[in-house]
């Protein structure tokens, strides 16, 4: 498969990127920055410069066209203020998820986050950045175009992934490594029938492969 990464030189799509290519799939990242190229190449990804927060639908399109597949793995990150919670973790989202219906790219994952809303109340960063990634989940939801998955990974870890999750609509909240998170975004990706879910995940003790078979086709 052709996938191509948003946020590539994230630290998920980093760990997604090196299990892709290690299995033969042709990875694309998309970069905002060119010395972050080199990280991608040694994962075994294409880097693609351009900037999520600027480019217009028709750039990103470009980028897509072609691909089986797309993951929306950006995020504003840490230390990041309230005004690009907004312009990354909802406006490059929709713009994406735009750019896939118009390169015709119908398989679509998003990395969110739990606890997700557009009607998250509260006036904190943190409380913007869940009402923003809501108000990105919501519009790809809306897309029929699209054959999306939405995954909603708890309290991120670098921990080393375990290969043992727990994979449902709701798990309640927990740890999961980044580790773990990337290869159930490979095993996603590899289940069309996943499409249409909005899946929580943290860490449990199923093998990656069982609980997502296991929720596909629900």
């Amino acid at each position: 498969m052709r996938i191509v990464i948003a946020g590539g030189h994230g630290q998920i799509a980093l760990r997604l990127e090196r299990l892709l290519a290690r299995r033969g799939d042709e990875v694309v990242g998309i970069i905002r920055k060119a010395e972050q190229g080199d990280d991608l190449r040694e994962a075994g990804a294409e880097p693609v410069l351009l900037d999520l927060e600027s480019a217009s639908v028709e750039e990103v399109a470009a980028c897509l066209r072609g691909a089986d597949a797309a993951v929306f793995a950006a995020g504003a990150g840490p230390g990041s203020g309230s005004a690009r919670k907004d312009t990354v973790d909802r406006g490059a989202a929709v713009l994406f998820a735009d750019a896939a219906v118009q390169a015709d790219v119908r398989r679509f994952v998003v990395v969110s986050s739990m606890g997700a809303d557009p009607k998250h109340e509260g006036n904190e960063v943190f409380d913007v950045y869940q009402r923003a990634k809501g108000e990105a989940d919501a519009y790809v939801r809306s897309l029929d175009a699209l054959d999306w998955t939405i995954l909603r990974p708890g309290m991120l870890t670098n921990d080393a992934g375990t290969g043992l999750v727990r994979l449902e609509a709701h798990t309640g909240r927990g740890p999961i490594p980044r580790d773990d998170v990337a290869a159930v975004l490979a095993e996603l990706l590899d289940t069309p029938a996943t499409a249409g879910l909005t899946l929580e995940l943290i860490s449990g003790s199923a093998p990656v492969s069982v609980a997502v078979k296991s929720v596909a086709g629900n």
